[in-house]
């Protein structure tokens, strides 16, 4: 007699014939990003509609790989062009975030360098700068501020474009463990793509942050004197909407950018106010005298003389 030989049916691995996209998004928490990125930037539309357009194309793409669907590792890497203070940092560190919670990349860090990052000034400088730079992005977002000036063509001697050649061979190679993301004014970047053809083969998505209109400015500043546990007064707000529309009209304006420095100085005369009348005898500063900014604070600046 011989055993008989019992077969034991093996488990299916064949992929699935239908993916829920809406458990992709809700078990990696995307909504929770997108979200945050409303509640910390006023306006910017055009933005915010392309990042989620990007999270729905990194949705989709996963969905597909489930299903066994072949396909290369889709190209992140992204260029954001517009003034200074639009919020490019910001939103560089939220898609990060999407990144790493939808599997794209392995740490969801965001390095922040310049062209002095990169660039060496001397011969074999720029090589390790670069490669080191490189190396503390992986599995992360690698930002580059100000990009174009990592090309000089005026200098012959020059070390950008060594950079260059090294950030495009790692973009190629490692773009499953690394998302570059280039940013700067938007005339300056075209003319550096213009320049760089391989560099701008390898840039998949181009997003353009608007300037705030006059009324985004003013939310902007409301908001940021609420996370600082200030308020202004009725007359102050109405300083503030005038601040606004003089400095947009003055050299080096610089958005959200410019509003928080204004505002900073605002609450450096306050300071000022306040510790004056707090010298009088008998005199006990309130929570409210601590807290406020009055117009004066806002019309004592250079802006309203025709200065900076």
């Amino acid at each position: 007699m011989t055993d008989q030989q019992t077969t034991v049916p093996q488990e299916s691995t064949a992929p699935p014939s239908a993916v829920d996209l809406n458990a992709i998004l809700q078990e990696a928490n995307v909504f929770e990003v997108l979200d945050q990125l409303d509640r910390e930037l006023i306006g910017l539309a055009p933005v915010k509609r392309r990042i989620r357009e990007i999270a729905s194309f990194l949705v989709v793409s996963k969905a597909r790989a489930a299903m066994g669907i072949e396909a290369e590792t889709p190209s992140l890497h992204m260029c954001f062009t517009g003034n200074p203070g639009t919020g490019k940092t910001t939103v560089a560190m939220r898609m990060a975030d999407i990144l790493l919670r939808l599997g794209y990349v392995r740490k969801g860090h965001v390095v922040s360098v310049t062209r002095d990052d990169l660039v060496g000034q001397y011969i074999g400088h720029t090589a390790p700068k670069t490669k080191e730079i490189l190396k503390k992005a992986m599995g992360g977002v690698l930002f580059i501020d100000e990009a174009y000036y990592l090309y000089r063509p005026e200098n012959e001697r020059d070390y950008g474009q060594e950079a260059i050649e090294i950030l495009l061979q790692v973009m190629e190679n490692n773009r499953d463990d690394l998302v570059v993301i280039l940013a700067g004014y938007k005339d300056r970047m075209n003319t550096f793509f213009k320049s760089n053809p391989g560099m701008s083969s390898r840039i998949a998505h181009h997003i353009d942050f608007p300037d705030y209109t006059d009324e985004e400015l003013l939310l902007i500043a409301d908001k940021m004197l609420g996370h600082m546990h200030y308020s202004f007064d009725p007359p102050a707000r109405q300083a503030m909407a005038e601040y606004i529309a003089l400095r947009k009209n003055q050299p080096h304006f610089a958005n959200a950018r410019s509003i928080r420095n204004a505002l900073d100085r605002a609450r450096l005369r306050q300071a000022n106010r306040v510790f004056e009348m707090a010298s009088r005898p008998g005199h006990l500063a309130s929570k409210e005298e601590l807290s406020l900014i009055s117009a004066q604070d806002l019309l004592a600046s250079r802006v309203f003389k025709g200065g900076l």
